[in-house]
């Protein structure tokens, strides 16, 4: 079976690519390594895929229709898990327009392909971001999800959309699955992990919004994430949407405290207002995913975050290393 997953060279999906090619799939990454972090991160991620007799490489913008027109044609995918995207709520203030570009007119491209090709299983990546500031916990499926906070929630809202309406029209099977907080081995240097972890083995302060005292996140281990993705490329839907998420909420101040206690290092904290792109708590209700895909989250934060930095450390990071 032929699987393309575009971001395939970042975070999440250099996880999945590795997890496919090892149950013998051909895949073929799709990937343009943008600099919105140092590229070859996104190089090393990629290290042990690129030694597999399965793996492709296509180094490709979604927002070039051609390119991604002619990797079609050329490796004819039957599922495709479509993850590439400019991701972050705060960064997207600063330059919607490339938010609208990549996240929403890039899914298209990918969309009409889908459809032209036939493909059997089609799967968007989404995000928790497109519940906004809700009073309703856990977060569920079907709540309303039409006044996000951010440009970048607004265009990961409007592809789920775009992706319901190519279903409607052409019957393309998909599922969207919106992730909640995801970290883990080689997680983005802007994410919180990676950010806190930075500053502490470098002694500087960092920001921790209302000093982490009520201000929650379902952080959900790497791992969890691309068994729910594959369990969803694997049982194609007509269409579904799918929260993917630990469904265990963590307080931000346990969070640093636990990063304390993992690395042995001092978090020296400055206290910041949250600023209006980030809701007070992420919530998933799995049971959805649990029913239909088998989905259960299975790495807690406590082994999730051991796992994060003994990476961290066996990267270099740790050593003063590229960040």
């Amino acid at each position: 079976m032929t699987y393309l997953v575009t971001g395939g060279a970042g975070f999440i999906g250099s996880h999945l690519v590795d997890t496919l090619l090892r149950r013998g799939e051909q895949v073929v990454c799709v990937d343009n390594f943008t600099d919105y972090y140092d590229p070859a991160r996104k190089r090393r991620n990629l290290a042990w895929a690129s030694a597999q007799p399965g793996f492709t490489l296509a180094e490709a913008d979604i927002r070039d229709a051609a390119a991604l027109a002619a990797i079609f044609a050329a490796h004819k995918p039957r599922r495709v898990a479509h993850l590439a995207g400019m991701p972050g709520p705060r960064p997207s203030i600063a330059n919607p327009a490339l938010y609208e570009q990549v996240n929403v007119a890039g899914t298209v491209h990918l969309l009409e392909l889908a459809r032209r090709h036939a493909v059997e299983s089609f799967l968007l990546a989404s995000t928790s971001s497109v519940y906004g500031r809700t009073d309703k916990l856990p977060f569920e499926e079907t709540d309303p999800t039409d006044r996000p906070l951010s440009p970048y929630a607004a265009t990961k809202k409007a592809a789920e959309v775009l992706a319901y309406t190519f279903h409607s029209l052409y019957g393309t099977p998909t599922s969207v699955v919106r992730f909640f907080t995801v970290y883990g081995p080689r997680g983005r240097p802007d994410m919180t992990p990676s950010l806190f972890v930075a500053k502490m083995v470098r002694g500087e302060p960092f920001v921790l919004f209302e000093n982490g005292v009520k201000l929650f996140r379902d952080y959900t281990y790497v791992d969890d994430i691309v068994a729910g993705v594959i369990a969803a490329l694997d049982r194609p839907q007509p269409y579904e949407i799918f929260n993917l998420g630990n469904a265990q909420p963590v307080e931000m101040r346990h969070f640093v405290d636990l990063l304390q206690q993992i690395t042995g290092l001092e978090a020296r904290i400055e206290a910041c207002p949250l600023p209006a792109t980030e809701p007070p708590i992420t919530f998933a209700n799995t049971a959805k995913a649990g029913r239909m895909l088998g989905f259960a989250s299975r790495i807690n934060v406590e082994e999730g975050l051991s796992r994060f930095w003994a990476w961290y450390r066996a990267e270099g990071l740790a050593d003063g290393g590229s960040h």
